[in-house]
């Protein structure tokens, strides 16, 4: 379970000031307000709650955004999208829901603002790629500048899409192989909620494609050239996933095609039999009908043998009609 409320006073959730060397040491709320960079390399890192209040204030006070994008990093616009302003890096992501219920598709977002010196990623929904990138800093092998991190967080976002496609693919490996006669429409609607989660994925991933090109291609100087050949890695291993995520949709199609297809062909060979049973027993009927109606002058009324007659005719008829669709191969 991600938990990462921070203190629900103040809008920040954690913070680190990066030492230029990987690793960082953790900074509370006032010290952020006035902090100057003390030695060369390092790098203020803060990640908000961006809903609580004064977010707005400090980013257009302290930080001097432009209101505009101030509004952009605390609104609830969650679509993917990049672009430079000056000399600032200005970001929205999303990644893959892990909270307690919800689902792959159920997507988080993060807004992100950066000038070089100062980094600020904002968030709603607990996201479990900020954490892991604290815990790598806390331990030394962190990002060591602001371009770094960039990459870093945004590599973290994209390779956490794997494991719910390895999951999706193990749900339909196991729907090949289950007994479609043992319950047929509960594994069509597990089917159709792969589907789902694999269409929802793709909308929602695929525009962060052009986001991480826009960083890739218009990112200020301080962002170096190493930083644009991991964000040009990270986009190939974005387009792998989306392929990845296109031939689960595709699998999860057709064996729900085919679970539809064994479905009908059940119905249809059901449907057929009783065409058949339909068509020997309709003459036997209409003979029965027939010497069943009680009127005067039908035939062997007095004959001792009439009850044998008419059942040998009956037998008779039913063999020879049994004979006829054989030859017919309609059996």
């Amino acid at each position: 379970m991600i938990v990462d409320d921070g203190d629900e006073t103040t809008p920040l959730l954690y913070g680190r000031v990066l030492d230029g060397r990987g690793g960082g040491r953790a900074i509370g709320w006032d010290e952020v307000q006035r902090w100057q960079p003390a030695a060369p390399g390092e790098i203020l890192w803060v990640h908000l709650y961006r809903t609580r209040p004064g977010v707005q204030q400090w980013l257009e006070q302290a930080l001097g955004i432009p209101e505009p994008t101030a509004e952009l990093l605390i609104s609830d616009e969650s679509r993917p999208r990049a672009f430079r302003e000056g000399q600032a890096l200005v970001a929205t992501l999303r990644g893959i829901n892990f909270n307690p219920n919800a689902e792959p598709e159920d997507m988080v977002s993060m807004q992100l603002w950066s000038d070089g010196e100062r980094l600020v990623t904002l968030r709603r929904h607990p996201l479990q790629t900020p954490r892991d990138i604290m815990a790598e800093l806390d331990r030394g092998i962190g990002p060591v500048d602001a371009g770094a991190m960039v990459t870093s967080l945004v590599e973290h976002i994209i390779v956490r899409m794997n494991q719910s496609i390895v999951d999706m693919n193990d749900h339909i490996d196991l729907l090949e192989d289950a007994d479609p006669e043992r319950d047929p429409d509960a594994i069509l609607a597990k089917i159709s909620a792969i589907r789902r989660n694999c269409l929802a994925l793709q909308r929602h991933m695929s525009p962060q494609h052009v986001a991480l090109e826009a960083i890739s291609r218009d990112a200020p100087g301080w962002f170096e050239d190493h930083d644009r050949r991991e964000i040009a890695e990270t986009i190939a291993r974005l387009r792998r996933y989306l392929d990845d995520i296109e031939i689960s949709k595709e699998s999860a199609v057709v064996l729900q095609d085919d679970l539809r297809a064994r479905a009908a062909s059940g119905s249809e060979r059901a449907t057929y039999m009783l065409t058949i049973v339909a068509g020997i027993f309709l003459p036997l009927g209409f003979i029965t009908g027939l010497f069943g109606i009680n009127v005067g002058g039908m035939p062997m009324l007095q004959d001792d043998n009439g009850f044998v007659i008419v059942v040998a005719s009956c037998t008779a008829i039913f063999v020879a009609l049994l004979f006829l669709f054989k030859r017919l191969k309609w059996l």
